[in-house]
């Protein structure tokens, strides 16, 4: 079984060491870069990585361009700002030598995300199980513009590691604020209007407090001390920000009719 690992990137100096030291288990690694002007192209390379330069297609497409320019149908993807656990690498590398006799052609793998320097074990944030590692014969990604992920064919059999990707994502307050405000709601705006997705006043009035409540009550993120505070009160500022988006999408669309 020979493994292909797969980054897209885009300025990751800071963390693309880190995520390719923890895939020298990996039979090649493919890094797919999307015109980064700092260092993250020499650093892959001096690391042994492949790397190929790819203007920006989108998260799903650079993703599947990434898989189509491997050299092995086993991949396992992981993102610049993701490490690869210790446990994690020895359940794979028993897959990999065999020590594990009966494969599925997907695994889902619980990921675990650092916020404000603490594991979060709880607001909807854990374990936040991603399909990473499958056999492209019978998976692609799928061409969303936010929140991508792995469609894998009817037949196919997908099991799970209960082991973690480490996830470092957001550095601070602003930087959150910031993926929150310039990436995630107007993605997820554009989204849901394409998808025919509409909503109201009363919504975008209630959304915040409704998404704030179950994340930090429904899901416990009450138990995640100030972090889990912050994660809801930022989750609250995502929902109501993505609605109000939508409905000036709804408004523009209605007086251009």
């Amino acid at each position: 079984m020979k493994i292909s690992a797969t980054i897209i990137t885009y300025n990751e100096e800071e963390y693309i060491a880190s995520a390719i030291k923890s895939l020298d288990w990996a039979d090649e690694i493919v890094v797919v870069d999307s015109e980064s002007v700092d260092k993250t192209v020499e650093i892959a390379e001096s690391l042994g990585a492949k790397v190929i330069t790819q203007k920006w297609l989108g998260f799903g497409k650079q993703k599947q361009f990434a898989v189509d320019s491997a050299e092995n149908d086993w991949i396992f993807s992981l993102d610049a700002d993701e490490v690869v656990s210790d446990e994690l690498r020895q359940e794979i590398l028993k897959l990999k030598d065999g020590g594990i006799k009966q494969l599925a052609d997907g695994y889902k793998i619980s990921r675990q995300t650092f916020y404000m320097n603490q594991p979060i074990k709880h607001s909807g944030w854990y374990p936040d199980r991603k399909l990473r590692f499958y056999n492209r014969t019978k998976g692609f990604w799928k061409e969303m513009l936010v929140h991508e992920s792995v469609q894998m064919s009817n037949d196919a059999k997908v099991e799970l590691i209960n082991k973690d990707i480490l996830h470092y994502s957001i550095k601070n307050a602003s930087h959150h604020h910031q993926m929150i405000g310039e990436r995630y709601a107007p993605l997820s705006a554009e989204e849901m209007f394409q998808n025919g997705r509409t909503t109201t006043a009363i919504k975008i009035m209630t959304i915040g407090f409704t998404t704030f409540v179950k994340s930090y009550i429904l899901k416990q993120g009450f138990r995640d001390g100030l972090a889990g505070f912050c994660i809801s009160r930022f989750a609250a500022h995502h929902a109501f920000l993505k609605h109000l988006l939508l409905w000036e999408k709804q408004q523009k669309s209605k007086n251009e009719k």
